[in-house]
């Protein structure tokens, strides 16, 4: 197993390459085809291939040149206007090297920036527009002011689906030549919610203390067992507080989770399917009426929490309400 950091080892450099995002992909293809790209604003959570996919383009337009007509910049870093007006500016207004006639300016982040950069941007996008094309990559589209907005192509990035995940990460594991299990891939999915930037970290983490199995990556992200997590649920439900309260102090005080690691693993119980099987302890039936008073609990046990709230007390409170919600 090689050192380095593999988000950065495996990170594709050709639209063919990229998993999912297929909506994005090809209208791109076509755009490079033409040789021509339009401002564009990428938007959606962390780690679903904005920044990869930015690179591609700079990639496939420019081969190798693409350092000398690509910039990119954070917003995080540099979010005010001086940014805008010196460093992109000066950027923008140069000639670009090779056949393509513009250059591409990709700013990461940009709903980090101050509604004076956002308006000294779009004047910039305006003035270069035959020069210079501008990605913008945000979390957050409605954080930027519309006429931003109404001078980009919009592309809505989505969370991997688990099947395009599980494809790269055996392609990771294969190249890297280690020992993986299903179920262990399938954890580091599930814990990564679609963050394929996470995936790999919580693979590489994982991969460095031996072969990649379920309770390896659990322990690797610290993250609760969801089969300890629905045990203590099992209990609180069917009336017996007791040892649902024994098995709660276990997995704060044993196992070390905060109160709201606790909280974000109970809402995915509660919404996860429930399959029955000898390895998935199923969920008891709960009627709609319960699950939303549940929901509402939950939901001001975790503002409590970060009020500053006593894990222990709270989440122990939560579960003598879900007690007290049997029969």
């Amino acid at each position: 197993m090689e050192l380095g950091v593999w988000t950065e080892r495996y990170r594709p450099k050709l639209l063919a390459d990229v998993i999912g995002q297929e909506h994005v992909v090809e209208r791109l293809k076509a755009w490079i085809r033409q040789g021509s790209i339009p401002n564009m604003l990428f938007a959606g959570r962390a780690g679903v291939g904005k920044t990869t996919i930015a690179l591609c383009v700079a990639h496939e337009l420019y081969g190798d040149h693409w350092r000398e007509n690509f910039l990119e910049t954070n917003a995080s870093d540099e979010r005010g206007i001086d940014v805008v007006r010196g460093k992109i500016k000066e950027f923008a207004r140069t000639k670009a090297m090779g056949n393509v006639p513009f250059k591409v300016v990709f700013l990461d982040e940009c709903d980090a920036l101050t509604p004076e950069a956002q308006q000294a941007l779009r004047r910039t996008m305006e003035r270069f527009s035959n020069v210079c094309r501008f990605i913008l990559s945000c979390n957050y589209s409605s954080r930027l002011i519309e006429p931003i907005q109404s001078r980009t192509a919009v592309f809505r990035f989505r969370a991997l689906k688990e099947d395009e995940a599980l494809i790269y990460l055996k392609n990771v594991t294969e190249k890297e030549k280690i020992t993986a299990e299903e179920g262990g891939l399938q954890a580091v999915f599930e814990i990564s919610e679609g963050d394929l930037r996470k995936a790999t970290n919580i693979l590489q983490a994982s991969a460095a203390l031996g072969a990649v199995t379920k309770e390896v990556v659990f322990d690797v992200a610290s993250r609760a067992r969801p089969e300890d997590v629905k045990e203590m649920l099992n209990m609180a439900l069917g009336g017996n507080f007791a040892e649902a309260r024994k098995k709660l102090l276990q997995l704060i005080i044993s196992q070390g989770f905060s109160g709201e690691d606790l909280v974000k693993e109970i809402h995915r119980t509660l919404f996860e399917s429930e399959i029955a099987d000898e390895k998935k302890l199923k969920l008891l039936e709960i009627a709609d009426e319960k699950k939303l008073r549940l929901l509402g609990l939950l939901g001001e046990t975790e503002f409590r929490l970060n009020q500053g709230g006593s894990p222990d007390i709270q989440l122990t409170a939560l579960l003598a309400q879900l007690a007290a919600m049997k029969g």
